[in-house]
């Protein structure tokens, strides 16, 4: 298969016009690394990625950022920067087949005019493994030089042979100064950006667009747009953007949650921390932002419980039936309504007094099946429905707790190999001060065991 075509007139009149008509933050896509704002810890002067555009010494990379740090702008300049030709695809709309073809194509470029590809996959985690698979071979061998977008963590979304053969950097959002620059220049640009339109954006209406953006450049310069091209001139030919009007055009914050991806993960576990070290305005953030984002909050809910018998486990044995209460009145409720009985939950979970030891005794006693013999349970321990197992010895000696003055009886209940085993041991926080009090006969068998006849 010939490489493609150049471009035909109607080609480039087709990409002239859709350049003019593209949303703002399309047509200010900064075309150099001169203009590209944000990661200097991946392209500021001395680092590797760009002493490696620099020097036309591409390799195979993953762009890993959250929405609008800038992932294809990045994409985009390597390309233009070095004389490889750019392939781009994107995932939610390739299939193997375009794979195939641009592999084919980059063959030939290269056998033919000695020109390496960069095949650029925009959202490459939304790639099966088979349409990921079907690229690793030709990233191994150098035909393509791969450079895949993703909003989400490529330990869990690329598979690992092909994210061995690539180096990922990691974008982070950019920071409101960043966003500042971005609206400014988009502001005063004449030729790509609202230049033309004089543009006057009152300061509130810019420091509630660049906070409300959340460090999503997208989102910022697009919402720029809505609000002007939706606004007359009011002073002469300008054109004043109020707060009212960014508002409007904005219609609530950039979200940065997804309930499937890292984010997902990253919150639960802020949840679960702020609740063990007992902070509960930590706790209420994270659990808001995790309901704002549109997380599940039966979800939540179960996690709420773990930590009732993870973090606090009898030292308020409250605690399980508090969080038990709210997922109820969570499926019971629905949303909005239900979210405030999680809040109750994590609340309460926070003032607890907090104990791990039911966790750490039940963890220390499955270590120990798995580890050690599996030993029969102990004859006395057994019961024993027919004479046949009576005879055996099954239940004999057995002592019944309530015929015992204290109610209790000090006979093993562990295999023979086992025995002295102790797991649970209460701490003294909360009620289990009192439970440490009423297990402390347990000294007592600890000696008997002791002194007791190999």
């Amino acid at each position: 298969m010939p490489p493609k075509r150049g471009p035909s007139l109607f080609d480039t009149q087709r990409a002239q016009l859709l350049q003019s008509q593209a949303p703002l933050a399309a047509r200010m896509r900064p075309r150099t690394l001169d203009e590209y704002i944000g990661q200097a810890h991946i392209v500021g002067e001395g680092r590797l990625l760009r002493r490696a555009i620099a020097s036309d010494q591409l390799f195979s990379i993953i762009l890993w950022g959250p929405p609008g740090s800038g992932k294809t702008t990045l994409a985009r300049i390597i390309a233009a920067s070095t004389n490889a030709h750019f392939e781009p695809l994107s995932a939610v709309s390739a299939g193997v087949n375009d794979l195939r073809r641009v592999i084919q194509e980059a063959q030939d470029r290269l056998g033919m005019f000695q020109q390496r590809t960069v095949l650029f996959i925009d959202e490459i985690h939304r790639f099966n493994k088979a349409q990921q698979d079907a690229v690793l071979p030709y990233v191994e061998d150098g035909t393509v030089i791969l450079i895949g977008a993703t909003t989400e963590n490529p330990s869990f979304e690329v598979n690992s042979a092909l994210l061995s053969r690539a180096r990922v950097f990691t974008l982070e959002a950019l920071s409101d100064d960043e966003i500042a620059q971005l609206v400014d220049r988009a502001i005063t640009d004449q030729e790509r950006g609202l230049g033309a339109l004089n543009v006057m954006l009152a300061a509130d209406a810019k420091g509630y667009l660049v906070n409300m953006a959340n460090g999503d450049a997208r989102t910022a310069l697009n919402a720029l747009e809505a609000a002007t091209r939706s606004k007359a001139p009011t002073l002469g030919d300008k054109r004043l953007i109020t707060l009212d009007d960014i508002r409007d055009a904005l219609q609530g914050r950039a979200t940065r949650y997804d309930k499937h991806g890292e984010l997902h993960y990253d919150a639960i576990s802020a949840l679960h921390k702020s609740v063990r070290d007992s902070d509960p305005d930590g706790a209420l953030y994270w659990l808001g932002r995790m309901l704002d984002g549109g997380e599940d909050p039966l979800y939540i809910a179960r996690r709420v419980v773990r930590m009732a018998v993870e973090d606090i486990g009898l030292a308020d044995p409250a605690a399980l039936p508090q969080t038990i209460a709210a997922q109820q009145a969570v499926h019971f409720l629905g949303q909005p309504e239900g979210d405030l009985a999680l809040a109750q939950a994590v609340v309460y979970l926070c003032q607890a007094p907090k104990s791990n030891a039911v966790y750490r005794a039940y963890s220390a006693a499955l270590q120990d099946v798995a580890a050690t013999r599996n030993d029969p349970v102990p004859l006395h321990l057994r019961n024993a429905p027919t004479r046949l197992m009576k005879g055996l010895g099954y239940g004999k000696g057995y002592e019944y707790a309530h015929d015992l003055p204290a109610g209790r009886s000090d006979q093993a209940h562990l295999p023979p190999n086992l025995a002295g085993r102790i797991y649970y041991e209460p701490t003294d926080h909360g009620f289990e001060h009192t439970v440490r009090e009423r297990l402390a006969w347990r000294e007592h068998r600890e000696d008997a065991d002791a002194s007791a006849p190999e």
